[in-house]
């Protein structure tokens, strides 16, 4: 951590976008206790000023007394200054050393295309507008891993030339890098680019606040678990017998499950917390225009997901096969519940993509991301409330 140490962290001031999101709050909160100065526009929510989401953030990190640390300000990007008033619009300008910009809508379904491309394109022209008032020191673009798009090949820390990909959040992420740099580039304004794979909530403790990603396909596994036992051990198992779901002796449920990948392949996780060590680490190391991909050396399959969920959920029957199924392929009632949540997920379970991080290594000392084992996923998966949980998956007690 010594680099993180020698950078005046506690005499620059970010202007951090997203700090209300899953990787922008945690960035928020490692940058509080280095004793750094931010500034934190965003938007109300559901009836809560973007204040009110604030300080719910810090005191579930325990940081209610950095509050003096941050200006938060009510900001609309879509708005000529904001939507603030001009002469506090210039003091923000004035007060901002460095941008990090976090704001991301991560929805893949393409019937969200409208409100991705204006979360993730439209609100880049307030945002840049403001680096370019700013004059800021450092512009750093939190982007994403898979803007590399539809391919199996090394991926280098270059730009994008990919025009494929496999949803409308790839697709949108690949185009902002592009409108950014290109800005940036414009009025000289020194850029860092830094593209993490899919991060999961914190390995030592399992905590996290947001539940997506692979979160979905493992809790959807224990909710249709849960439902058959609830079957078995209170309505004479009728349900269950009749979708081939067994309890034996021994307490373990035999769910028949086949799940289906195209290839074989990787998923690339990466816990909360080296994300954030390293996203410093490339602050206080930063080299203008360089790309930073954030990755695993030891990304797991989905055989080992597949062991791992067994064991912690106490099931059996789960079969993995690389192989695209027949057409008329008729599925299981538990495979179609499992299928129903696993969808927009799929790419990701079969990854080939390697993704380089020479620039990350140089950055950061070569610092490795934490192995992802059996005790990683316990804690990773008990992290998961079930009030959270049982809000989201309310439509499985419909089968």
């Amino acid at each position: 951590m010594e680099e993180i140490k020698t950078f005046p962290y506690n005499k620059t001031t970010f202007l951090l976008t997203g700090a209300t999101g899953f990787l922008g709050s945690h960035l928020m909160a490692s940058l509080l206790s280095l004793d750094c100065k931010l500034i934190i526009p965003g938007r109300s929510n559901q009836n809560e000023s973007i204040e009110i989401r604030i300080r719910k953030i810090l005191r579930w990190f325990n940081l209610e007394h950095r509050i003096l640390q941050l200006e938060i300000v009510e900001a609309d990007y879509m708005k000529p200054h904001w939507g603030i008033p001009i002469e506090k619009y210039k003091e923000l300008c004035q007060k901002t050393d460095q941008i990090i910009h976090c704001a991301s809508d991560h929805s893949f379904s393409e019937y969200n295309r409208t409100q991705v491309m204006a979360a993730n394109i439209s609100c880049l022209t307030g945002i840049l507008r403001f680096a370019t008032h700013s004059k800021v020191s450092y512009f750093h673009h939190i982007s994403t891993a898979f803007v590399a798009g539809k391919r199996d090949c090394i991926c280098p820390e270059e730009p994008v030339h990919s025009s494929v990909f496999t949803n409308v959040y790839e697709e949108s992420k690949a185009f902002a890098e592009q409108i950014i740099s290109a800005h940036c580039r414009k009025h000289k304004i020194p850029l860092t680019t830094i593209r993490p794979t899919i991060v999961y909530g914190c390995a030592e403790s399992g905590r996290s606040f947001r539940f997506n990603a692979l979160y979905y396909p493992i809790r959807s596994l224990q909710y249709i678990r849960d439902i058959y036992l609830h079957d078995i051990l209170y309505h004479n198992g009728k349900r269950s017998s009749q979708a081939g779901v067994l309890l034996d002796k021994k307490g373990i449920l035999h769910l028949p499950l086949t799940i289906y990948l195209p290839q074989e392949g990787f998923i690339n996780l990466i816990s909360v917390e080296f994300f954030t060590t390293t996203v410093l680490r490339i602050i206080a190391n930063a080299v203008p225009w360089k790309i930073y991909h954030i990755s695993s050396n030891t990304p797991v399959n989905m055989e080992i997901l597949a062991k791992y969920s067994e064991k912690l959920l106490k099931v059996k029957g789960i079969k993995i096969f690389y192989k695209r199924p027949a057409f008329d392929l008729e599925r299981n009632l538990v495979e179609e519940l499992f299928d129903h949540f696993i969808e927009p997920y799929i790419p990701y379970l079969f990854d080939r993509r390697v993704f380089l991080k020479e620039n990350t290594d140089l950055a950061t000392g070569g610092l490795c991301a934490p192995e992802f084992t059996f005790e990683t996923f316990e804690r990773f998966m008990h992290g998961v409330t079930d009030a959270e949980w049982s809000k989201k998956m309310n439509e499985l007690s419909s089968y």
